[in-house]
């Protein structure tokens, strides 16, 4: 079966927030400020997401989650075992420091480096990739060659990581070592800005070419 991965920009940060579908089952992966073109597709499509993955918990890609569980009812809610908190706490996911204090559902499940998850017949393998924020993960599936990043890699540069919870090694580290590692032409879906290529990050990023 083929994989689709379909994006929405969601919100003021026009958040890059995906519904990923194999067959009749799905995923959400992230969810933010004003998620309706997103719900809409949902139930236009007859789709139930089977979970929420969150690549981390800052605020942009968590505010539309309780929007979503309206819609869907319980399903698990997964994040790194460094953000379960964040999702309850404004100052933690950012947006008690923006001025629109936002909270939303705590997550259910813990996400681990190196570890695997299901959608229909595909394994995504999860990669924690800190920097950015101490619990950033990626969405990997090496069979088609796709990976969903948030906050770590952009087309023509890299996350932030001038936060409170940031740190510039960490992230230097999580793109060098993990996301470089990645074949040329794979994929990828970052969590603000069009999709690129691991090649053409390699070839043109600045802060790949020439460090940060």
């Amino acid at each position: 079966m083929t994989i689709e991965i379909k994006p929405f920009a969601l919100g003021d940060y026009q958040t890059n927030c995906f519904i990923v579908t194999e067959g009749d089952e799905c995923w959400v992966i992230d969810c933010g400020y004003e998620p309706d073109i997103l719900i809409e597709y949902l139930k236009t499509n007859e789709l139930k997401p089977n979970a929420l993955l969150l690549t981390h918990c800052h605020s942009d890609h968590i505010a539309g989650i309780d929007q979503l569980l309206s819609l869907t009812g319980t399903i698990p809610i997964y994040a790194h075992a460094l953000e379960q908190e964040w999702n309850m706490n404004p100052m933690l996911n950012l947006s008690g420091l923006a001025g629109r204090p936002t909270t939303a559902t705590a997550p259910t499940e813990v996400l681990e480096d190196g570890q695997k998850l299901t959608l229909a017949k595909s394994t995504w393998r999860i990669a924690h990739t800190p920097g950015h924020s101490p619990g950033s993960v990626c969405f990997i599936h090496d069979e088609s060659n796709q990976a969903i990043v948030g906050d770590t890699l952009f087309a023509g540069s890299i996350g932030r990581h001038d936060f409170p919870t940031s740190n510039i090694d960490d992230l230097r580290n999580s793109i060098q070592k993990t996301i470089m590692s990645l074949p040329d032409d794979m994929m990828v879906y970052p969590g603000h800005g069009p999709s690129t290529t691991i090649g053409h990050e390699r070839q043109t990023n600045p802060f790949v070419v020439h460090g940060f």
